[in-house]
C-alpha cells in the first residue's frame, strides 16, 4: 500500500525554492516524481529529494530568465511578496493575477 498525501500548493499559487533562487507559479501538480529517471540521477545526491512527495511544475523565473521548472515539495516555501511574476507564459495558463495568487482561466466543457 502506497501513502499518498494531498499537495501543499495549490494552482495558482507562487512558490520560492529553499535551494536555488527562483520564484515560480504553480501550474500542474504530480502525487509523486514522475519525471525521466536519467534527470533523477543527474541531480546531485546531496541535494536530491525523496520521490514520495508531490512534486510541482512551475512558471518559474530568476534574475537572468524565465523557464519552466519542476520542484518537490520539500524544496518549496510560499512566496510572501504578493508581487506577481514577469514570465511571458502566465498568460497562456491564467486569467489574472489577483491576492498574491494567479487565477487558472476556465476551462470550456465539451
Amino acid at each position: 500500500m502506497t501513502y499518498q498525501r494531498s499537495a501543499k500548493f495549490d494552482i495558482g499559487q507562487v512558490v520560492v525554492h529553499r535551494l536555488f533562487d527562483f520564484r515560480g507559479v504553480v501550474f500542474d501538480v504530480d502525487p509523486q516524481y514522475l519525471d525521466d529517471e536519467e534527470w533523477w540521477q543527474a541531480i546531485p545526491e546531496a541535494v536530491r529529494p525523496e520521490k514520495n512527495q508531490p512534486f510541482y511544475h512551475l512558471l518559474a523565473e530568476n534574475g537572468e530568465s524565465c523557464y519552466v521548472a519542476y520542484a518537490s515539495e520539500g524544496n518549496l516555501d510560499a512566496d510572501d511578496t504578493g508581487e506577481p511574476l514577469r514570465h511571458p507564459q502566465t498568460d497562456l495558463i491564467f486569467d489574472r493575477f489577483e491576492n498574491g495568487r494567479y487565477l487558472p482561466k476556465m476551462r470550456l466543457a465539451n
